[in-house]
């Protein structure tokens, strides 16, 4: 299922676009589809390059860096803190990821002429729950999101849409049942959220802990595809 001659290309910064990001190469000529891959905190736009390389080729995958440097090649979208009652988390740098984002996909679509309907988001970790602070804050900028070993965030709660704004819109949950820095309740409450918003959605379980599983990335892919198709 790799495409083992994919590579990422050279960073890119660019004054039309809100983020620096890389694209998998070769580009498509003609995209058809977009899909935009988050990191994790202390990652970078080059860690998800395996889920990147095995996108369909036809895809223009772009991977974007987050805005917070943390230490030289680690970067962040928003600064966490684990503690024993749990993560918390710069509640403002979070929100002005999310606009980031927001922004930047739109500027993507313009750039590259790619339809929302058309555009997924989706990222591991951090890059997971900045993908679903996106998709369900608007739902009109993609078409779905995928969260690999993330969560959604308590805090977005404000800037939820209406739930009859998430009719079109379509999940990806897959977290690990032995996940030590994001325990597995997190992708349970993922599931009771997007069931209340009336949001379709898929979800796996996998034996592993805080980490994207070759299973994991596979059944994402197929996803991907199959919804590809139905669209």
């Amino acid at each position: 299922m790799k495409n083992l001659d994919a590579t990422l290309g050279e960073l890119k910064k660019d004054a039309g676009f809100e983020l620096s990001f890389r694209i998998r190469q070769p580009q498509p000529v003609a995209p058809q589809s977009l899909l935009v891959l988050l990191h994790g905190v202390g990652g970078s736009e080059t860690s998800l390059g395996d889920l990147a390389s095995a996108a369909s080729p036809d895809t223009l995958v772009v991977l974007a860096r987050g805005p917070l440097t943390l230490a030289p090649g680690q970067f962040a979208w928003f600064r966490v803190a684990f503690t024993p009652t749990g993560p918390h988390i710069d509640e403002a740098q979070a929100e002005l990821s999310r606009l980031a984002l927001i922004r930047f996909i739109r500027q993507l679509q313009t750039a590259y002429q790619i339809q929302p309907d058309r555009t997924v988001v989706a990222g591991f970790s951090q890059g997971g729950i900045m993908s679903a602070s996106v998709a369900l804050s608007e739902p009109e900028s993609v078409a779905r999101f995928g969260l690999l070993s993330g969560r959604i965030l308590p805090e977005l709660q404000p800037h939820l849409a209406e739930t009859s704004r998430f009719k079109k819109l379509r999940a990806f949950v897959g977290h690990g049942d032995f996940d030590n820095t994001l325990p597995v309740v997190w992708a349970e409450r993922s599931d009771a959220l997007l069931k209340d918003l009336e949001v379709e959605f898929e979800s796996h379980r996998y034996p592993i802990d805080h980490r994207i599983s070759p299973a994991m990335r596979d059944d994402f892919l197929h996803w991907l595809k199959a919804k590809s198709k139905a669209s």
